[in-house]
């Protein structure tokens, strides 16, 4: 986990100032948003919620790829000319999405020079942020992965004031997305209660010494 913030695009001004239509997509908790192998025309937005990006193998398991919150994109895969959905995905909570076409998309990027260098600075930071998930995977102990998912999901490292953030996921996406078992993610989470990193109240609460955890050698 780096300690750098990591400064949320503002997709609203963007079309605002772009001058293009906006598509609001309401999303349910567990909706599916698109399917792997579906065509890939859109580029999404996320204003409100959570949304999990996953991968289904040739031999039918299934991977999370990325976990995405307010300030996100996702799908941008189709401005580099993908034809087809990489992976699925699916809402983890109630939420709320900007759809823009691939080619309005296209067009705002052409035209608006300035807004165009803001959403590679944020594609740029959000390639940084996978390639150190990948390290995370391959380096570190289960314990230090679920935390910097939960510090993740909890914006940490967003701009703004530090403030406790509260998330809604469950052990299972957890168990998924840290790559080990329920059971070990149920472990770890009573011992990040008992040490006053996380609370539980209607969603986790995560406090900002969770960080601890992922700086401990």
């Amino acid at each position: 986990m780096k300690g750098k913030s990591t400064r949320a695009f503002d997709l609203e001004a963007f079309l605002s100032s772009a001058g293009a239509a906006r598509k609001v997509m309401e999303c349910r908790r567990k909706q599916r948003i698109y399917s792997q192998g579906d065509a890939a025309s859109t580029v999404l937005y996320v204003q409100e919620g959570a949304v999990r990006l996953s991968v289904i193998s040739a031999a039918g398991k299934e991977a999370v790829v990325g976990m995405m919150g307010p300030g996100d994109f996702f799908g941008e895969g189709c401005l580099a000319g993908q034809p087809l959905r990489m992976g699925s995905a699916i809402a983890l909570v109630p939420t709320r999405l900007l759809v823009v076409e691939k080619k309005k998309m296209m067009r705002m990027l052409h035209e608006q020079h300035a807004l165009a260098d803001r959403f590679i600075a944020y594609v740029l930071a959000r390639n940084i942020r996978i390639e150190e998930d990948l390290i995370d995977q391959l380096f570190n102990s289960s314990e230090k992965r679920l935390a910097r998912a939960l510090l993740l999901m909890a914006r940490y490292g967003m701009e703004g004031p530090s403030r406790r953030m509260k998330v809604k996921v469950s052990q299972e996406i957890l168990a998924e997305m840290v790559g080990t078992t329920r059971p070990r993610v149920n472990y770890f989470m009573n011992k990040f209660r008992k040490l006053g990193f996380i609370e539980y109240n209607g969603g986790i609460r995560i406090n900002d010494a969770l960080l601890s955890v992922v700086l401990h050698e």
